[in-house]
């Protein structure tokens, strides 16, 4: 069973410290739980239009064994039942990136694709969707991954968007850890992209220094003392 679930997003790499992340928006609740994979450090899928959820694991299974994005890409659609309903953005761990329209996607449809991006869409209402995101993306490229991401997800739904409308959207960023760095979604929303920023404002202030601070691998004590010294009640 396939649904269409999205419409716009953008996979993507921060070349300068390897993480991966996914950016998304659609007129249908939920986007978040089945658009994006990402497995550090192998790369980053978002799957949409009559979407599949399957192939995002396929892809970084192949990514994880050195394939390009190109080269898993190719070989999982080749195989894949009713490959034309389908589109795909893959980014990989060197930054290599790929992308899939099928034949019989929504219009508009379309993607772009460059070092260390792919950008997406299908069901639109015109390529200035995606040629937006793109831009916003590459303009941004001094700030961090999420920020980057978010702010060519804002440019795509200011270009126009989904056709259909507006109700979810989603932002997620994984680095070497567990955890993931940046998981925020807007399940059901009139205006979510301009939700996931408010989100992200907040989270920014109260939840992002605490990530940084939780245990590692490398470091199994975290870094808790420096946020309770700056929480400390002062004289």
């Amino acid at each position: 069973m396939s649904l269409n679930l999205t419409t716009f997003s953008i996979t993507a790499r921060d070349a300068g410290n390897g993480t991966l992340g996914v950016a998304v928006s659609t007129k249908v609740p939920a986007v978040g739980g089945l658009c994006p994979f990402i497995r550090f450090p192998a790369g980053a899928v978002s799957t949409q239009a009559w979407v599949n959820p399957g192939l995002g694991p396929l892809i970084l299974d192949r990514l994880q064994q050195g394939e390009s994005a190109q080269a898993a890409l190719d070989h999982v659609m080749a195989r894949e039942t009713d490959a034309e309903i389908r589109q795909l953005g893959v980014v990989d761990a060197n930054g290599s990136s790929a992308a899939y329209t099928g034949s019989a996607t929504d219009p508009w449809a379309g993607h772009r694709t460059g070092p260390d991006y792919s950008v997406q869409g299908n069901m639109l209402v015109g390529e200035d969707t995606i040629a937006a995101m793109e831009a916003a993306f590459l303009s941004a490229q001094a700030q961090d991954l999420a920020e980057c991401l978010l702010t060519a997800l804002e440019a795509g739904q200011a270009a126009g968007g989904d056709r259909r409308g507006r109700q979810s959207a989603a932002l997620i960023v994984r680095g070497a850890q567990v955890f993931p760095l940046v998981d925020l979604r807007v399940d059901e929303h009139p205006d979510p992209v301009k939700e996931l920023r408010r989100i992200f404002e907040v989270a920014k202030i109260e939840l992002f220094p605490l990530v940084k601070a939780l245990p590692t691998a490398q470091n199994p004590r975290g870094d808790f003392a420096s946020i309770r010294a700056a929480m400390a009640p002062k004289d």
